[in-house]
């Protein structure tokens, strides 16, 4: 250690330029702004670290709150679901009621058609049949009044008969 005491040696002059330099080091206060630019730089992470903290609890609010809109609109599609098979049911019952009242309907529309074209018929029957009824009664008191005798009692019901019709 006589190189720390001998100005003559080189290692002397290193040690006295590294005092120096540290002591040049602390007076232009080189440790205070390596400190104050570790301190910001922390500062600079733990803002960071803040910021992406609350860009996690912003994100799991915004999950939350998305997962909570999937469920209610899940619970929505399926009452919708339940809405439309419930309308579907009772449209089908009722175009069923409709159409079983519509074939009654119809049904009773035909019999009345079938009726009165029995009415019609049995009417043109009967007409048809007193038609031919008188033509004969015609023919027949035609030949005997062509016989020439008359006969009251024929007289008498071509007179009723004649009344019958007027």
């Amino acid at each position: 250690m006589s190189f720390l005491t001998n100005p003559q040696d080189a290692e002397f002059w290193i040690l006295a330029a590294i005092v120096v330099f540290f002591v040049v080091l602390w007076r232009a206060k080189v440790p205070g702004l390596a400190a104050k630019a570790l301190d910001d730089a922390a500062a600079k992470v733990q803002a960071q670290l803040d910021e992406a903290q609350r860009l996690r609890e912003e994100a799991q609010a915004l999950l939350a709150q998305i997962q909570t809109r999937r469920a209610e609109t899940e619970r929505a599609a399926a009452e919708l679901l339940r809405n439309a098979q419930a309308d579907a049911e009772r449209m089908r019952a009722e175009a069923a009621a409709k159409l079983e009242e519509d074939v009654k309907r119809r049904a009773q529309m035909a019999e009345r058609r079938i009726a009165l074209a029995e009415a019609q018929a049995a009417t043109e029957v009967k007409a048809a049949a007193a038609d031919l009824a008188s033509q004969a009664a015609e023919a027949v008191f035609a030949a005997r009044i062509a016989s020439a005798t008359s006969d009251p009692l024929i007289d008498a019901g071509l007179s009723r008969l004649a009344t019958r019709f007027s």
